[in-house]
């Protein structure tokens, strides 16, 4: 399981241009899955993703968390962060889940990181063309991967 989020000051996502997800401060978390992912790997990375220390407390310093800040989070699914490119030209995403392991993975990330976070979260919908509006804050963006826990 990957991710990538990023502290922002807003973003939404849209599709077919109708805007079905949008948040102000917190984080916007790109998630791929795996077919050997595990609820292990959902808790850690969800635990990871509340607590990480990522948003600046009274000094300037990155030293506070999503839910210090009483930020919102979006989740947006994303298979591509799986790409292989070490072959040509074209990425392969061989390694990514299909969606019939995918999306139970991926509403079940949801909900332990509702249950982690203490309120619900935004979302984009799996497997649809996306539009995605971030404006980072910082910038601050950091990939997270549960299989090194780094």
């Amino acid at each position: 399981m990957r991710v990538v989020l990023q502290r922002v000051n807003r973003s939404s996502v849209s599709v077919n241009q109708m805007v079905i997800g949008q948040i102000g401060i917190g984080l916007t978390v790109l998630v791929g899955f795996e077919d050997s992912d595990t609820a292990e790997d959902i808790e850690w990375i969800a635990s990871k993703i509340v607590r990480l220390r990522i948003f600046d407390d009274e000094q300037g310093v990155m030293n506070l968390s999503v839910q210090d800040v009483n930020g919102d989070i979006l989740v947006i699914s994303q298979f591509t962060l799986h790409a292989k490119t070490k072959k040509g030209n074209r990425p392969s995403y061989i390694s990514a889940a299909k969606p019939d392991v995918a999306i139970p993975l991926y509403n079940s990330f949801i909900a332990v990181l509702e249950c982690e976070l203490g309120k619900g979260v935004q979302r984009g919908e799996f497997g649809a063309h996306m539009v995605v509006s971030i404006e980072n804050d910082g910038p601050v963006t950091i990939a997270i991967d549960s299989k090194n826990r780094e």
